[in-house]
């Protein structure tokens, strides 16, 4: 193993470096049953950080 393979990230720091570049989810469900889809779910969701570089959409109201 190498120094990196060993290393142990916090899950606060994790979050931290993920929110700060900003993170897609994407996924798609589908319930099926006897080849009749029944339910279908589509997730597009987008999750970042706002600060003074990224100004947030909504503007000053929140």
């Amino acid at each position: 193993m190498t120094v990196v393979e060993r290393r142990e990230v916090a899950l606060v720091d994790l979050l931290d470096r993920l929110l700060a570049g900003g993170v897609v989810i994407t996924g798609d469900i589908t319930l099926r049953i006897a080849d009749v889809d029944l339910v279908r779910i589509d997730l597009n969701a987008l999750i970042s950080s706002v600060n003074e570089q990224v100004p947030s959409p909504w503007g000053e109201s929140l």
